[in-house]
């Protein structure tokens, strides 16, 4: 019985505590509704990988926050990891600027900066798969052309837990760059 109690803590528990920890961007709640929202990104600084499939980019990334730049320095993992056409994307907290942000030592990893901007967001738990990423994707392009609000991206599959969280608890989000008129 013990040893049941014990696994739960770890499979339920730990996540939790894992996922409040980690630093994600700030935005403003521009406008919600039951289906989606509207949030307003500051500019923010990322680190990118092109051309790679899920495991190889995010290994690629994984090493550049574990020390593989150019100061060695061991970067904190933010939330969510963002993937959008062939890119994927790790946000770097929110201490660094152009000007104090190490330089990748993988020629396949680079720095680049993210406008501010308008997001439209719909956030959906289960698995990061690509058929539930598009599903909702979907979705909210729909709603937004209804709503005939303007769409300026590609979808971006925004997602914020490991692995080994169970799907019922995930936090992933479509999200598409838009026009808004505040």
């Amino acid at each position: 019985m013990k040893s049941i109690i014990i696994a739960l803590i770890l499979v339920f528990i730990l996540p939790l505590g894992f996922a409040m920890a980690i630093e994600e961007p700030s935005y403003k709640l521009v406008e919600q509704n039951d289906r989606y929202e509207i949030r307003y990104y500051e500019e923010r600084i990322v680190v990118q990988t092109k051309n790679a499939n899920e495991n190889s980019g995010f290994r690629r990334l994984f090493n550049y926050i574990s020390g593989q730049n150019n100061g060695s320095q061991k970067i904190a993992m933010t939330a969510p990891v963002t993937q959008s056409n062939d890119i994927m994307q790790f946000y770097l907290p929110s201490n660094f600027d152009t000007t104090n942000t190490p330089i990748p030592l993988d020629k396949n990893v680079e720095l680049s900066k993210v406008d501010e901007g308008y997001y439209a967001v719909i956030r959906y738990s289960g698995r990061s798969s690509n058929s539930n990423f598009l599903s909702h994707s979907n979705t909210l392009q729909n709603e937004l052309l209804t709503n005939d609000i303007n769409i300026l991206s590609k979808p971006i599959k925004a997602t914020y837990n490991g692995p080994f969280t169970p799907g019922f608890m995930r936090r992933n989000e479509a999200m598409f760059l838009v026009e808004w008129k505040n």
